[in-house]
């Protein structure tokens, strides 16, 4: 249970908005009870806007809304982490994030490179190799991670460093391609390595 501080910001807590899949955050707004109930209830993040003086979903107008993940109060219980899944982007300028971020760095890219991916699966492009290699089904694309990481072995063998990078990327491209023919995500493999560390 929450027991949000409502007291510090005139029955207001700032709710800070970050990709459940990247981790990038994306905006940030105020909710009262009210609207963290509606969260919770309808599952799309809504905030109390104070310049319209009332609740509001984001996405409401522009369909870019917020599908909540999960909400978690801070030490002093005075700020909301709101993870979600966007639909859309999420700044009202049309750029993902409302602090003009260029996307996620370092591990993080790879949640961009699953939205990618869960993408070309549930709308096909023509001429996108992702969305043809998930079409072949997925004897064909176990096939392609088997020979990936056949092409992985045979480089670490040698000094290329280069050459064995470009291998090892095209090897984890097809294992998140291979995640989502299985109808699983990298955070499941995380979740079991963590469970796993933990005894």
């Amino acid at each position: 249970m929450m027991n949000p501080n409502f007291d510090k910001q005139n029955g207001l807590i700032p709710a800070i908005v970050q990709d459940a899949a990247s981790g990038v955050v994306l905006m940030l707004g105020y909710m009262n009870q009210e609207a963290i109930d509606q969260t919770r209830s309808t599952k799309q993040v809504t905030f109390f806007s104070r310049s319209k003086n009332r609740l509001w979903v984001k996405g409401e107008t522009s369909g870019n809304f917020l599908n909540l993940v999960s909400m978690h109060l801070d030490c002093d219980q005075d700020t909301l982490l709101v993870k979600a899944h966007p639909v859309g982007p999420a700044c009202h300028t049309g750029d993902p994030t409302c602090f003009h971020d260029q996307g996620p760095e370092g591990l993080l890219f790879l949640g961009e490179l699953e939205k990618v991916i869960e993408n070309r699966a549930k709308q096909p492009k023509a001429g996108s190799y992702t969305s043809d290699l998930l079409a072949r089904g997925i004897n064909k694309v176990a096939q392609k991670v088997g020979e990936e990481a056949v092409e992985l072995v045979i480089e670490a063998k040698d000094n290329d460093q280069g050459l064995f990078l470009g291998e090892a990327a095209d090897l984890l491209y097809h294992y998140l391609i291979l995640l989502r023919a299985k109808g699983a995500s990298l955070n499941d493999v995380v979740e079991v390595l963590q469970k796993r560390h933990r005894k």
